[in-house]
């Protein structure tokens, strides 16, 4: 991206919205950093494999029910 420019107003103006731009990014960036710590917590952890045990042990119960 080669631009050329006539004042150093246009400069000031094209480096204020890079600025911003990297702002935007690395706030961004937080927020998916928090998201994934919220993932990986071990109360969410432990909901997932309740879920997991809760569903696989109704399968269980209902099949032992029509095995006999």
């Amino acid at each position: 991206m080669r631009t050329t420019y006539s004042s150093f107003e246009e400069i000031r103006k094209d480096l204020r919205k890079l600025s911003l731009q990297r702002q935007i990014a690395f706030e961004e960036i937080k927020g998916l950093k928090q998201e994934v710590q919220e993932d990986f917590s071990s109360d969410n952890w432990m909901h997932t494999a309740f879920d997991a045990f809760k569903k696989f042990g109704i399968l269980y119960i209902i099949r032992s029910i029509f095995k006999k």
